[in-house]
């Protein structure tokens, strides 16, 4: 496997010696899975941050209902976990599921701390991630609070380019906060516009 991608990534807040990135590699273990697949589910403790070599994952969760509420997608090149659960280690409150087969590498928070100590760079990479992760839930929140189901679909379509068409209505409904069927009717109407 080469890990061009994830340096890639890394590289876009840090820079690192060849040493360094070869101590981080070696912190990384290698995973598969397939569509479907749970990576976590909700009420237990989450362990690894994922990154997407290919594929993607969802992370959601549900209500006293069972109704699914979908708060991210994480398409190739993108990280993913139950933050709240994995600086807390409890009980985690996101199923991340695979929704495609997807390759991905898995940082545990045992390497992601040892990480931080030998290479504090680290510690900056993790915050601006967290830093961005913020600032996108708080613009989530507020266009779910101010934007109409249409407005919240195109932010949802600028979010993440090419995504819908390896979705299903279900998710995307879940995601921009609509009903499957308020969804195709939407869909519909604006097929019809364009």
């Amino acid at each position: 496997m080469t890990f061009d991608l994830i340096i890639q990534n890394v590289s876009r807040y840090i820079s690192l010696t060849r040493e360094e990135e070869g101590f981080f590699i070696s912190m990384l273990q290698s995973g598969h899975a397939g569509k479907k697949t749970f990576l976590l589910q909700e009420g237990e403790v989450c362990r690894y941050t994922y990154f997407v070599m290919s594929g993607c994952l969802r992370g959601y969760s549900n209500d006293k209902n069972g109704v699914e509420h979908t708060l991210i997608f994480a398409p190739r090149d993108w990280w993913i976990s139950d933050i709240y659960s994995a600086v807390t280690q409890k009980p985690g409150m996101l199923n991340i599921e695979a929704i495609e087969d997807t390759e991905l590498l898995m940082l545990s928070n045992e390497n992601r701390e040892l990480l931080f100590t030998r290479l504090p760079k680290f510690e900056r990479f993790f915050r601006i991630l967290v830093e961005k992760s913020l600032v996108n839930m708080q613009q989530r929140i507020l266009d779910n609070m101010s934007l109409t189901a249409e407005e919240r679909y195109q932010s949802f379509c600028t979010r993440y380019p090419g995504l819908a068409d390896k979705l299903t209505s279900k998710q995307i409904a879940s995601y921009i906060g609509v009903t499957p069927e308020f969804y195709s009717k939407m869909r519909a109407r604006l097929a019809k516009k364009s």
